[in-house]
């Protein structure tokens, strides 16, 4: 609808017909009239039961009508909204014209109702839902309110979610903004959501533009770019950028993208005594001292070099889980209700924006600190079997993995990883994810098709005295489950409920003092391996 069309609309006391309200663009545009004094009849083919995000309307005064779109529904409304699935040929779109009702679709939503509170996206390839989570929990802590999707099960960076989520009821609104790697993807976003802060975590390989191109380094930099959407939408928006410039992507993208906003950058001090090389902007492979996967101090012939940054977090205890953070306001000593470097990163992301975004003084970020004993899904205890901790974890790529097998190692005497992994990047992800296990695990059993013929495929090229593994190495580390493995996955979903089940059943028959269950399917069937741990 046009914008002159669109701002002639009389809407005070009119009642709003909502269609599709069981699912998640329907949802949100219903609570967003609602939470605007609005009155609100929705519609759905579904059934009440059935209807996956009933639970969100709880406390709403909203009349639904299930099972169908009956007449009764098109008599009572003044304007209905349509969610862009529905197909334009759909019938009830002649009920609509019958009763000479107008329609508004999501493009009018975005541009009838403007984001009315401050609002932070927060996006990287790794930690961006624990920094998201932890920063919403500083935030209520303090007795701010965030903006809550309350889309169950679904995360926060899903299809129009973030842009519809700052619409709803609350003091402020924390965004977790993800991408496929699709350019324009995160511009969308950005533009929608109108962020006037924004936390860069990292940028890894993971989502390639297009895995199946033979210039890895390209494809890895494209990607990046994408990344690059959330930077030049903060500078437009003259917002603030908080950024990890111990991440030499990150820092390079900066540059190239000639940013000349503000920007606030943070990193660790951290010895970890290991080395990484990643794809410099200049077309060579820069080398890092590593912190974490892809982070650390770097320098390049082409000029990107490490630079200490504005927030440098030091004096690390992993035992303690506590650390030292120096910035320009001065030092404070924090600590941490969870374990790992990963989250060091994280929360230092999180106590900067604590401090400019939420204005909330280190003893109220403390207090949150306190509270946050990491997001769903990361690093979460299932529970214990036959004296053997069970842990599960979602990460799913290779910088992921490596981070949370690191946080692990140190706090545990020895590990076996069930891998459920089918990586985004193809076989060439799936390869680097078992080198990045392998070190820092005691034992990998793969349970996903994919991550099996990885494993062959390392085993094959040892057993020929190539590769940089030795194979008596890789055959005391590999342990395979029984029989063969079929291709159960579904895209990045590796692994079926059975398979992962069978890949903790064989770890569970090594000697390792934790099994830690990888990746997606372990997420997902994570109520399986409670169950698991509690029938044994």
């Amino acid at each position: 609808m046009s914008d002159e069309k669109l701002n002639s609309l009389e809407l005070d006391g009119k009642t709003f017909g909502v269609i599709g309200v069981c699912g998640i663009v329907g949802n949100l545009v219903a609570r967003i009239l609602m939470d605007r004094g609005y009155k609100v009849i929705g519609t759905d083919m579904s059934s009440k039961e059935n209807c996956r995000f009933d639970s969100s309307f709880e406390g709403y005064d909203i009349k639904i009508y299930y099972g169908g779109h009956p007449k009764a529904f098109f008599k009572e409304i003044d304007y209905v909204f349509v969610p862009p699935s529905l197909p334009k040929k759909a019938k009830v779109f002649d009920f609509i014209e019958e009763a000479d009702i107008c329609i508004l679709e999501l493009g009018d939503i975005f541009k009838l109702f403007k984001p009315d509170k401050k609002v932070i996206c927060i996006s990287g390839t790794n930690g961006k839902t624990t920094t998201t989570q932890l920063l919403k929990k500083i935030a209520y802590s303090a007795g701010l309110k965030p903006c809550e999707h309350n889309l169950e099960g679904m995360q926060g960076n899903n299809e129009f979610i973030p842009s519809l989520q700052d619409r709803l009821n609350g003091d402020i609104a924390i965004l977790e903004t993800g991408t496929d790697g699709t350019p324009g993807g995160l511009k969308s976003v950005v533009d929608l959501t109108h962020p006037n802060f924004a936390i860069l975590t990292n940028i890894t390989p993971d989502h390639l533009v297009d895995p199946e191109n033979t210039d890895k380094h390209k494809g890895f930099l494209d990607y990046a770019k994408v990344k690059g959407e959330l930077i030049q939408g903060i500078e437009e928006n003259e917002g603030t950028l908080i950024y990890n410039s111990d991440d030499p992507t990150v820092v390079g993208l900066l540059q190239e993208l000639d940013y000349q906003g503000k920007s606030i950058s943070f990193g660790l001090d951290y010895d970890n005594e290991s080395s990484s090389t990643k794809p410099c902007w200049c077309g060579r492979e820069i080398e890092i001292d590593e912190v974490i996967y892809g982070c650390g101090v770097y320098d390049c012939e082409c000029g990107i070099r490490y630079e200490k940054p504005d927030y440098i977090a030091s004096n690390i205890s992993l035992e303690n889980r506590s650390f030292t953070l120096e910035g320009p306001d001065g030092v404070y000593g924090f600590k941490l209700a969870m374990d790992g470097l990963h989250n060091i990163y994280n929360a230092v992301g999180a106590i900067i924006a604590s401090r400019i975004f939420l204005d909330l003084s280190d003893d109220e970020i403390q207090n949150g600190l306190s509270q946050f004993t990491g997001a769903l899904g990361r690093m979460e205890v299932m529970g214990e079997v036959e004296g053997k901790t069970i842990m599960v974890d979602y990460a799913h790529n290779p910088a992921g993995v490596k981070s949370v097998l690191q946080a692990v190692d140190e706090i545990y005497d020895k590990v076996a990883v069930v891998i459920t992994v089918t990586s985004e990047s193809g076989e060439e992800g799936d390869i680097e994810i078992l080198k990045n296990a392998i070190g820092n695990v005691d034992y990998i059993i793969p349970a996903s098709y994919d991550c099996k013929a990885a494993a062959d495929k390392l085993l094959s090229i040892a057993s020929e005295g190539e590769g940089d593994y030795d194979l008596n190495l890789l055959s005391s580390i590999f342990v395979f489950t029984e029989g063969e493995m079929e291709q159960k996955g579904v895209r990045t979903l590796g692994a079926s409920q059975e398979q992962v089940l069978n890949g903790l059943e064989t770890a569970l028959k090594t000697d390792a003092d934790l099994v830690l269950c990888l990746g997606e399917a372990a997420f997902k069937f994570d109520p399986a391996i409670k169950d698991f741990c509690k029938n044994q």
